[in-house]
């Protein structure tokens, strides 16, 4: 085992001392607990990373493994940045045990906002390409959730802070957002009923020939892929219109009726049909027309206001690089 050494508790060798006021300042709550301790006999000749489990056992290996890369680590006062380093009885271990990105993930942090219309109930953004909308593993900060518990302090009492849809990090647009209980529970509700209506626009490839269809098929986790979804028959009914706007022999310029909002549903419905949304990777789809990312737009949000009951109607114009490549499908103006 790891034996804590003599003297104060979480105190490195390379802690300076401090006055009597600085002794009695509260440290910020916040702040990262340093833990210290020697190595015995049993971890004699171990990996620096096994040493550092034991001493901080709530933390997962890799997270502390990441400490160790990060230089929070030191032995006998040196910073380690191998945890394969092997360690001796009586070295001391010291360990700054820096927050897990998942801890830091429901954070205010203040952004600007693209807020087409707010009031007491709820706010509409136009989110830009990039955004992501809730944390997840690889984003764990600067997402949509942390702008608004930044924005309002009620967002703090709300589910995932009052957001009752997605869009995907690429997908730019409208989205709606509740600021109180009983708004949420009510465009819950609606989007539920599907009486919240939500027109987007894509570019695909190929020539859609039909001009006007539905996608009815079933949508699960791709059976192959866990980042993947796909029509399969395990899957939640869904349900996209198709409309084509626009057509060359490589690609369609189309508008999409969401019925339901499985994730990735446009991608999938349309990738299922053999026309991949442009810059769609994930779907089959290749960069086209200046695209570097997957052409989605939500360009229309249409509900009733969850307490007045007045219809709201918003339209959000795409991004530079989708208005581009719209405009050179010859596509109708927007």
């Amino acid at each position: 085992m790891v034996e804590p050494p003599p003297g104060p508790a979480h105190r490195g060798p390379a802690d300076a001392p401090s006055s009597d006021a600085e002794e009695m300042q509260e440290p910020a709550a916040d702040a990262p607990e340093r833990r210290s301790a020697m190595v015995d006999a049993a971890l004699h000749g171990q990996r620096l990373d096994k040493a550092v489990v034991v001493l901080a056992p709530e933390f997962s290996r890799s997270h502390l493994q990441s400490l160790i890369a990060a230089g929070h680590v030191s032995v006998d006062g040196v910073v380690r940045h191998s945890a394969s380093r092997r360690i001796g009885a009586g070295q001391r271990i010291d360990v700054l045990l820096m927050p897990t990105a998942e801890s830091q993930a429901f954070r205010a942090e203040p952004m600007a906002l693209p807020i087409v219309f707010e009031d007491h109930a709820l706010l509409v953004i136009d989110k830009p390409v990039g955004l992501v909308v809730h944390p997840a593993a690889g984003h764990w900060s600067g997402t949509l959730l942390n702008g608004l518990l930044a924005h309002h302090a009620a967002a703090a009492g709300l589910p995932r802070a009052g957001i009752v849809h997605r869009l995907d990090k690429d997908t730019s647009g409208l989205m709606v957002v509740g600021k109180t209980l009983e708004a949420v529970t009510a465009l819950v509700r609606a989007l539920a009923a599907r009486e919240v209506h939500r027109r987007y626009l894509a570019l695909v490839h190929g020539r859609l020939e039909v001009a006007r269809f539905s996608i009815e098929a079933p949508i699960g986790r791709d059976p192959k892929s866990r980042v993947r979804m796909a029509v399969v028959g395990s899957g939640k009914p869904a349900r996209t219109d198709v409309e084509r706007l626009a057509a060359s022999d490589a690609y369609s310029a189309v508008r999409c009726i969401l019925h339901t909002g499985r994730t990735h549903q446009i991608r999938v419905h349309l990738a299922s049909r053999g026309h991949p949304l442009l810059a769609d990777a994930l779907y089959g789809g290749a960069p086209a027309l200046g695209l570097a990312r997957q052409a989605l737009h939500a360009h229309e949000l249409r509900f009733a206001h969850p307490t007045r009951g007045a219809l709201l109607a918003f339209g959000a114009e795409p991004p530079a690089d989708f208005a581009a490549a719209w405009r050179e499908m010859h596509a109708p103006a927007l």
